[in-house]
This record gives C-alpha cells, sequence and structure tokens, in this order.
C-alpha cells in the first residue's frame, strides 16, 4: 500500500510563537484559549476533513512577555477529555512534562483520556523546555540534559509498565461464577529504578487501542535518541527541505538503530499554510501577516525563552550578540546553540538576531490550493515528513486549507477518503502495543 499523508491540527488560540498580532483579529474571540467550545469547534473541523490528531502544546511556566496564547489558556487533558466526548475519530494529543510530574498519576491521566475516547489518546513526552518552570514545583534550579531525558526515558518505560497492569481478559465479570476479576490476570509493577520507585499496579485496565500513543518533540541529541528508542510520532522542527530531510532521516536511522521498524514512528512537521485564490493573494496575505505580528519588542522576549527567559533589552541592541550561551544549558539548548553560532559567523548584532525570530514561522506552503498541494506532495516525495503539523491563525484559513487542498491531495492518492479505524493507532498505522504479561501478540488495530 502506498504511503498518504497524516494531518495533525494545532490551535493556537489568541496566538502562539511569532502570532503577536493574532489576538487583534476581529474574527479571534478574545478568550478563545480558554473557550472549550472553541476547541470543540476546531477538532469537529479537523475530524470533518479526516484529520488524524488534535494537537495541544502546554507550558508551565510564563512571564508577561510570553506569546498571548502561552499566557492564559486550558490544562491539555481537561480540555481534551471534554472534545473527546464531541469526537469519533480524532486523535487527541496533550503535552505533559516527565521532569515535572510523577508517573503514576500522569499514566492514570493519559489512560482515563483513552477510555473516554475510545482509544485516541496521545502523550507527546517533553522535559519542559522553561528553565524557570522549577520554581513552581520546589526546586531551585531545573535538571539538566542528561538528567532531563534520562528522567523522560525511565518516566515513559514506567507509564507504558503501568498501563499493562490488567491482562486484557482480566475482568470476566461472570455473575454466575460470583468472579468480576481474575487476580491471575492483575500485575503489580514493581519498579525500581535510578528515578522512580513505582510499586503499581494501576486501577485502569487498557483501552481499544492497547496504550495511548507516545509523541515526542526533542531537536537535540539527547532528544533524538529518546525519539528513537521509544516515540510512535514526532513533532519535528521543519526549516527548509534540506533540513526536514536530514532529520527525517536522521531519526529513522536510529530508529532502526534501536532495532525498532522505522515506519512505527510518524515524524510530523510544522506548517501555518496560507492558502488564498491566487499565488499572488496568498503571497500578500503572508506579507500582511507578517507585519501584523511583526512586533520587536515581543520578538525580543521569545528570543530570550530559549536563554531562561532571558531580558535581551538590557544591551545594546546594536552592539554584537552577547555571550549567553551559558544561559541555555538547561533550557533550548539546541536552538539556542545554532542562533549563537549563525550570529558569530555572520558578526550578527542583538537587533540582527531579534529580527531574525519571526523568520522562524515562516512557512513553505504559500498559495493558491494547487501550488500548496504541490509544494506537499514535493516535500512528502522527498522524505522530509510522514504528516503535517498544521496551525491556521483562523478558522477561515483552516477551512480555506480544508475546502482547496485537502481535496486535491485525495484526489492525488496522498490522504485519506475516509477514517480507517475508530482509533488513533489505527488511523497512524500504529501497532496495538501487545501486553507484556500476555503470550498472544496483538495486530495492527484498523
Amino acid at each position: 500500500m502506498s504511503r498518504t499523508i497524516h494531518l495533525a491540527l494545532h490551535p493556537y488560540g489568541v496566538g502562539g510563537p511569532g502570532q503577536h498580532g493574532l489576538w487583534k483579529d476581529p474574527r479571534v474571540a478574545k478568550n478563545s484559549s480558554i473557550d472549550i467550545n472553541y476547541y470543540i469547534e476546531q477538532a469537529k473541523a479537523a475530524e470533518h476533513a479526516l484529520f488524524d490528531a488534535l494537537f495541544i502544546v502546554d507550558s508551565q511556566f510564563i512571564n508577561a512577555t510570553y506569546p498571548a496564547h502561552y499566557l492564559n489558556r486550558l490544562e491539555p487533558l481537561t480540555l481534551l477529555s471534554a472534545v473527546a466526548t464531541h469526537t469519533r475519530h480524532i486523535g487527541l494529543v496533550g503535552t505533559a512534562s516527565s521532569t515535572y510530574n510523577s508517573p503514576f498519576n500522569l499514566a492514570r491521566r493519559f489512560a482515563s483520556l483513552d477510555h473516554i475516547s475510545g482509544g485516541r489518546a496521545g502523550w507527546n513526552v517533553v522535559t519542559s523546555f522553561d528553565t524557570g518552570t522549577s520554581k513552581n514545583f520546589g526546586f531551585e534550579e531545573h535538571l539538566d540534559y542528561t538528567t532531563r531525558y534520562g528522567r523522560a526515558l525511565e518516566f515513559v518505560r514506567v507509564a507504558r509498565g503501568l498501563w499493562d497492569s490488567y491482562e486484557d481478559d482480566a475482568f470476566p465479570a461472570d455473575p454466575e461464577r460470583g468472579v468480576f476479576l481474575d487476580p491471575s490476570k492483575l500485575h503489580a509493577l514493581e519498579h525500581r529504578g535510578e528515578h522512580f520507585d513505582v510499586a503499581g499496579p494501576l486501577n485502569l485496565s487498557r483501552s481499544p487501542q492497547g496504550q495511548p500513543v507516545i509523541f515526542q518533540a526533542g531537536v537535540s541529541e539527547e532528544g533524538r535518541d529518546l525519539a528513537a528508542q521509544v516515540a510512535e510520532g514526532i513533532y519535528a522542527p521543519g526549516g527548509s527541505l534540506e533540513q526536514a530531510r536530514a532529520y527525517y532521516t536522521d531519526i529513522k536511522t536510529r530508529t532502526a538503530a534501536y532495532g525498532r521498524d522505522p515506519e512505527h514512528i510518524k515524524i510530523f512537521i510544522h506548517g501555518s499554510p496560507v492558502v488564498a485564490a491566487t499565488d499572488e493573494a496568498a503571497r500578500r496575505r503572508e506579507r500582511e501577516i507578517f507585519e501584523e505580528d511583526n512586533d520587536f519588542g515581543r520578538n525580543l522576549a521569545l528570543l530570550g525563552r530559549a536563554f531562561g527567559a532571558y531580558d535581551f533589552s538590557v544591551h545594546d541592541l546594536d552592539a554584537l550578540f552577547p555571550d549567553v550561551a551559558h544561559l541555555a544549558e538547561k533550557g533550548g539548548r539546541t536552538g539556542a546553540a545554532k542562533l549563537i553560532e549563525r550570529a558569530r559567523t555572520e558578526h550578527l548584532t542583538l537587533r540582527q538576531v531579534g529580527e531574525l525570530v519571526n523568520e522562524f514561522h515562516r512557512s513553505p506552503f504559500v498559495g493558491a490550493p494547487d501550488t500548496v498541494a504541490d509544494t506537499i506532495e514535493n516535500w512528502f516525495a522527498a522524505g522530509t515528513f510522514d504528516g503535517i503539523n498544521l496551525a491556521f491563525r483562523t478558522g477561515d484559513d483552516l477551512a480555506l486549507f480544508v475546502d482547496g487542498v485537502v481535496p486535491l491531495l485525495q484526489k492525488r492518492g496522498l490522504f485519506r477518503t475516509e477514517y480507517a479505524a475508530d482509533t488513533l493507532r489505527g488511523n497512524l498505522g500504529l501497532p496495538v502495543p501487545a501486553n507484556r504479561h500476555s503470550a498472544a501478540p496483538q495486530l495492527v488495530n484498523g
């Protein structure tokens, strides 16, 4: 069977990174980031278009300079549980930190979402980008990269062990025999590790898809290695076609090196399409968006996130970019290192680096529907992604993509015309994980 593209929707409410002017748009409700009806409508529109998943980002630290959506938003698992009751097919992926959660509680919450949704839950595993998060959880300092990713790997393994607490036939619920539970089918975990001691068992059975789908979004060496070991989906950084292809190849190669099937890890790149009736109109709209969002002060603050929410405004904007590499060691080290290297080799001032920030959010998918479909097809054929994580400014922009681009992808055999399954695993073409306590192999769902 030929490969087809997976699509996810990434709603940003009143405006995420780089979308500094979005909240001013009269089509955007000023409370959309905390309005559950906004998310329900977004999810229903994406499900109508046969998207694979709704993806909800999160962080647990802010200051007043953060993007508008970050300042006032709902907790992902609460949000997705509400959305689950209004949808039937679309996957529901929430972000949660392995650094600032405990395995038992988080495993139970995601397993609950998996049951509420009928097997559509996914967990985007992050180790927390913002160094200031530590002080919200009683720690003076954010953990270093090695510790955070070691903890994340053990966390996922513990969660997966807990999700296997019950074998699939553990509950005969037979009134005639008076047997509700077969105790031989219940298994304590008894995990003792470097970062966690967790006895188990979890007081919740497996869902129709076995376990929630594990996503990951790291770009560092540690992040890529974690993804290759445990991830089933990745939210990739994107960049140029060449950069995206190099990342795709690297992750698939690492995955195979760990003895896993590279087809069992789906790589999604970020995309913010700009679609209009003509290429010229789309490029004009792209320029308008750039001007709407071009707030240098906010860009400078956004730049500071990679350096532990550092305040760059204390420096001379027209002096060379300051030596702040040490501030990124526990935060956004990989992205920060790329910026520092570019600033060094090109002798850029702080002002010039600040002006680069919005460039990172430019999309390659700009034009009339056929142009955008062509670009998506070319990138897909070039081996840059398995799917696209789509962010749209407004519902109108989502509709332009769904009505104009999706039918073209379907006509070319690149996107589904109906859902293959009722579970997220089934629609992504991922196998149901075998229960570690059962000898029976599990077949691909769908």
